[in-house]
């Protein structure tokens, strides 16, 4: 009898063990204040989480011009979340607004800074090129690595997916062939709604939230609040969905980091919307 009544214990403990396991999406909320005394702060996010991609939140005000520097080993994108700005680049003024995206590529003489009395909040999200890569960028369409890539998220080209809803709009804010085996977009919907639950094993994949998002994220039997200005890490391999309850709204990018580059026939699954 006491050995059935430990081992009763025991199967108990390793079942609460796997259910804590497995109710881990890490997450990580923004950290949008800044002191007064201040005028720059970073720091790395999910730090370890996926390999070879590393991401910094930064925040600056008016006082710093931001230069932006060419790393031979990595490709970088700037989401600039809130906060305007001005960014110039080979005599050309770019405005930053909330919500827009930037890649330096392989340009050089990139700088930009916070309007007057503004705070600049962005994500700089590094990716490790391997030798693969190095090869794959070669093959691209010459104006995707040699200029700047600028868009407001508003700007960019819209599509469809079987897994949303009809009332969703979804945007490709970075396509793939700019930075190998690297995607993002957008999804923006009001509640009730929901992104169906879907498994992509041959991808990892960030989400962040963007201003007045206020919904859940579900991967397995896991399930976390996802709310604006934070940032969570879909495991990868797991059936995961996100949901909205009525009059909240479902804000986020999403940005994959595909193993190879094989993988990225997943983005097939996008339909372009006609004009």
């Amino acid at each position: 009898m006491k050995i059935n009544l430990k081992l009763s214990i025991l199967a108990a403990l390793l079942f609460a063990a796997a259910a804590v396991y497995a109710q881990e999406i890490p997450i990580k909320h923004l950290d949008m204040d800044m002191q007064k005394d201040q005028q720059e702060q970073s720091k790395n996010i999910l730090t370890d989480e996926i390999d070879g991609v590393t991401t910094e939140h930064i925040t600056i005000n008016s006082d710093i011009t931001q230069k932006v520097d060419i790393n031979d080993t990595h490709k970088t994108i700037y989401l600039f979340i809130t906060g305007n700005a001005t960014l110039t680049s080979g005599g050309k003024t770019y405005e930053i607004v909330p919500e827009t995206i930037m890649l330096p590529n392989n340009v050089d003489d990139i700088e930009f800074k916070a309007n007057e009395n503004e705070t600049l909040h962005y994500l700089k999200i590094s990716v490790l090129q391997t030798e693969l890569d190095i090869v794959d960028i070669k093959t691209f369409p010459k104006e995707n690595v040699d200029t700047i890539y600028f868009k407001q998220f508003t700007d960019c080209e819209s599509y469809t997916e079987p897994i949303k809803s009809p009332q969703t709009t979804s945007r490709t804010i970075l396509p793939n062939k700019y930075i190998p085996r690297v995607a993002m977009g957008t999804v923006r919907t009001i509640g009730p709604d929901k992104v169906g639950a879907h498994v992509h094993g041959m991808l990892e994949q960030l989400f962040l939230g963007l201003t007045d998002n206020n919904s859940v994220v579900y991967a397995d039997e896991a399930q976390v609040d996802f709310p604006e200005y934070s940032l969570l890490h879909i495991p990868r391999g797991s059936s995961h969905s996100v949901s909205v309850e009525a009059d909240n709204e479902m804000y986020y990018v999403w940005m994959d980091f595909f193993v190879d580059k094989d993988g990225e026939a997943w983005l097939e699954t996008h339909n372009k919307e006609e004009k």
